[in-house]
């Protein structure tokens, strides 16, 4: 009997591994630290001069300093900017007034545990490499987009006249030959940082620790938990508000989890019909 290649993926916790590398790098991935982000944009420059990612076209888009919208074919890095009538901290605003913050940060490709759009690939054009990361070879890529609608974060997506998907990479190129991905090493704050992903969870445990003792009570670290609907993220973030606020889903699931149920499911209606054809066939010819 072969093995289900969903529930085999579901069932390991690391998924370098689980995609057949036995000899593997650690996994490695980002932390994005939004309480440091400039709004700089530095990161979407270099990633699309690093990667020859299309330019966009200027769009006035009224949503304050934001141009891009969020991310797609031609965006791999997205920063959002939020205005709000909130304090930061224990910031103290005077005549009743909250006083206005920004958020900004910088969204891109999770890199999940679990897949999803690994899941509905036909052709192998989505494939984890040995540092854990999801990459998308655009010349196997057929352009059939099952992977848009599978991913939960509406991360991936076809570019116009191409009709083939495209996101984020992690820089593979760059991660072979020992650099860091462009975007971090373009990051004037450090807001996104790049390493070992079980490093850059400490890290990031001790950084939420850090603001919560400054009174930055909603500080949140979202995509960190490795036992949540996808597995944890590869590239997870530090939020100074709720994952809706910067437009990110608050419970993410991979989107293929019941599909070893639905396929088994499957399995039984099929035998069923067939023993019904069978037998209704046995009786017309006694």
């Amino acid at each position: 009997m072969v093995a289900n290649p969903f529930t085999s993926l579901l069932e390991q916790s690391e998924p370098a591994t689980a995609s057949g590398y036995a000899d593997h790098p650690p996994r490695m991935g980002f932390f994005t630290d939004t309480s440091v982000c400039i709004g700089c944009k530095a990161c979407e420059v270099a990633c699309k001069e690093w990667n020859h990612v299309p330019e966009d076209g200027l769009v006035f888009t009224g949503m304050s300093y934001d141009n891009t919208v969020g991310l797609g074919a031609d965006t791999w890095r997205h920063v959002a900017f939020i205005e709000q009538r909130k304090p930061l901290g224990q910031q103290v605003t005077g005549h009743g007034d909250a006083g206005i913050r920004w958020l900004m940060a910088s969204d891109v490709c999770k890199h999940c545990t679990h897949a999803a759009c690994l899941d509905v690939c036909p052709t192998g054009a989505l494939f984890r490499t040995e540092f854990a990361t999801v990459v998308v070879q655009e010349d196997v890529c057929n352009g059939c987009g099952y992977c848009i609608p599978a991913c939960p974060y509406g991360v991936i997506d076809q570019r116009q006249g191409d009709g083939r998907a495209w996101k984020c990479t992690l820089c593979y190129d760059r991660l072979g030959v020992g650099a860091e991905p462009a975007c971090a090493k373009a990051c004037p704050t450090d807001s996104i940082q790049f390493g070992v992903l079980e490093e850059l969870r400490e890290r990031a445990d001790n950084r939420l620790s850090q603001l919560h003792g400054a009174g930055v009570a909603d500080a949140r670290l979202y995509g960190r938990d490795p036992d949540d609907g996808v597995g944890g993220d590869g590239a997870f973030f530090l939020l100074l508000d709720e994952p809706e606020v910067y437009g990110l889903p608050p419970d993410p699931v991979v989107t293929t989890r019941d599909l070893p149920e639905m396929w088994r499911r499957v399995a039984v209606a099929a035998a069923l019909v067939a023993g019904a054809v069978a037998l209704g066939f046995a009786r017309s010819v006694t």
